[in-house]
């Protein structure tokens, strides 16, 4: 990502409240910017910018620098930041927060296959309420890379073989209460 000054006016001041109104996102502007989020984050090396410098774009409204991040996709979910934070901030959340609306702008990093596997794990678990490996793994492959598939082919041969793999499709009972169950409860 291409580094340059930020100017309070290309800034949009109330994203940051939008995002801190998220469920698990209340205290971001308890930040004091001291850095234990990306001291603590076991990815952190990987990432484009530190949690600590992504919060800080949040809290003053840079939402396209943000969202365009590598940074919201490689969070391993792993909770240390949340954990290890003085001031009791749900990091993970935050990145959760703007996954899902990068999801639904379409701002989607090209050279990266996570946001394609959130996207078919999403889809395949609003169609039946669950989640087939197979099935995910395969429609992920074909959309990033279906070369890859070769590689991967010995070892799901073995795991088909012994049973640990299986081809077929579950669906839940009643899978059309999902929705209305995640709506009472507030998830988004």
């Amino acid at each position: 990502m291409k580094r340059h000054i930020k100017y309070q006016v290309d800034a949009q001041a109330d994203w940051g409240a939008m995002v801190g109104e998220q469920p698990g996102c209340e205290r971001l502007f308890s930040c004091i910017q001291c850095g234990t989020c990306s001291g603590t984050c076991p990815v952190s090396i990987y990432m484009d910018l530190s949690p600590r410098r992504i919060m800080a774009l949040v809290r003053e409204g840079f939402r396209d620098d943000a969202l365009a991040s590598k940074t919201i996709w490689l969070c391993a979910s792993c909770y240390s930041c949340s954990v290890a934070c003085p001031q009791k901030i749900s990091v993970t959340d935050v990145m959760y927060a703007l996954k899902r609306e990068a999801l639904s702008k379409g701002i989607l990093p090209k050279d990266l296959a996570i946001p394609v596997l959130a996207q078919e794990f999403c889809s395949m678990v609003s169609k039946t309420g669950r989640n087939s490996e197979f099935w995910l793994v395969l429609r992920v492959a074909l959309r990033t890379n279906p070369f890859a598939l070769f590689t991967m082919l010995p070892v799901a041969w073995n795991l088909m073989r012994t049973g640990r793999l299986p081809l077929g499709r579950e669906a839940i009972v009643r899978k059309w209460e999902l929705p209305a169950r995640a709506a009472a409860k507030g998830v988004r």
